[in-house]
């Protein structure tokens, strides 16, 4: 789950962070509220949106009068933003952030991430604040720090040197000991999977700014969180996802056109891999899960036939925990109420894979049988051919 900007810093805040002063707003009169309620002469109004890349999008503006702060909110607030990470599509801008502008001398890069191949969370530094991490990792990787945390010993006064080393900033180490400290302490807390602070500023008054903040949390511990789980946004996510939560499916849409309707985590990788590997692409990636029942897949079939993208069903069940049968039903009456009009495919192993079958035969349906993966997503990618 991700949250936005002024709710990153707001907890952050609350574990001993600085950020800067900021409130966010709904509509333009807020905004001017909030800029003159903060005082100051310069301000910054910031797009709120769940994705990077918005100070080259033009979500990010300076403003040096409050008439400015009410042009650029006007501007912001209902506009579709359309970053590198949006898509095409873009994303409506619903709030936007005031905040005092800062004095920045110097822009670095912050963060804590979970390094799986290490199974340990891990500080991310660089010298290149406010740019994207990923371009700095290819063009200039010494300019990069990767450091492991120990989960027994915590953070460590070398981290700090190190990092302080290379921002180039050795006589705030002791600062960036206390930061780190403090970051480490929210990520462990509140059961994070990324915390990103970029850019983390030195101002020309010496001080350390978290300027801008993006935190990510783990979903399988948001049970544990009650007060983060209210600070979630449905409108920053897909509503097919964010309906398939509620009926405890894994969805995720993606840009294809062949809808994947599989058990099974790693067999619904499988089953996307291979549709790709013979020339596919696939629409989603949906796992109903091992004790899914007929009501779970049939709206399984309503969430990907509202993707009108999709071209065909792959429909790729291993049955163990699940029985073929069950999921045979399941596929007749979603089939009969929704009136599927695109090529359906689909392949049963396991638990009563021939009464599922047969199930299928006698259902008057017209339905692409098929024995092994490799054979479904052949006869996926043909169908889309004609």
């Amino acid at each position: 789950m991700n949250i936005h900007e002024y709710q990153a810093k707001k907890l952050l805040s609350a574990f001993g962070v600085a950020v800067g002063q900021g409130e966010p707003a709904e509509t333009a009169d807020e905004a001017v509220q909030i800029a003159q309620d903060l005082k100051g002469s310069v301000w910054v109004v910031k797009a709120q949106i769940h994705a990077g890349g918005r100070g080259k999008a033009g979500g990010v503006k300076l403003c040096k009068s409050l008439d400015e702060v009410r042009s650029y909110a006007t501007s912001l607030i209902g506009s579709n933003l359309v970053t590198q990470q949006t898509g095409p599509k873009g994303q409506l801008v619903r709030k936007v952030y005031v905040e005092c502008a800062s004095s920045i001398a110097k822009e670095f890069y912050l963060s804590l991430v979970l390094n799986r191949n290490t199974n340990k969370v891990c500080i991310i530094a660089s010298r290149e604040g406010g740019t994207d991490i990923e371009e700095v990792a290819e063009s200039h990787p010494d300019k990069i720090v990767n450091l492991s945390i120990s989960p027994a010993t915590g953070i460590q006064g070398y981290h700090a040197r190190r990092v302080a080393s290379i921002y180039g900033a050795l006589e705030k180490t002791a600062e960036i000991y206390q930061m780190l400290q403090s970051l480490y302490e929210a990520y462990l807390d509140c059961d994070c999977s990324l915390i990103e602070i970029n850019p983390l500023v030195l101002t020309e008054e010496g001080n350390l700014l978290a300027l801008d903040a993006k935190i990510s949390f783990d979903d399988n511990a948001l049970y544990r969180h009650e007060s983060i789980q209210a600070l979630n946004d449905p409108f920053e996510e897909e509503p097919a996802e964010t309906e398939a939560k509620r009926h405890d499916l894994s969805y995720v849409k993606l840009d294809g056109n062949i809808g994947c309707l599989v058990n099974g985590a790693g067999l619904a990788m499988a089953t996307m891999d291979i549709i790709q590997h013979y020339g596919g692409a696939p629409a989603n990636f949906l796992d109903v899960g091992g004790g899914a029942d007929k009501e779970r897949v049939c709206k399984a079939f309503q969430i990907i036939l509202k993707d009108s993208g999709v071209k065909a069903i792959l429909v790729n069940i291993f049955g163990g925990i699940m029985r073929c049968d069950i999921i045979a039903q399941g596929i007749i009456e979603a089939a009969k109420e929704m009136q599927i009009n695109v090529p359906l495919i689909v392949r049963l192993q396991g638990t009563n894979n021939e009464l599922g079958k047969k199930i299928l035969n006698e259902s008057g349906l017209n339905i692409i049988a098929a024995d092994d993966l490799d054979e479904a997503a052949q006869k996926a990618v043909a169908a889309l051919k004609g």
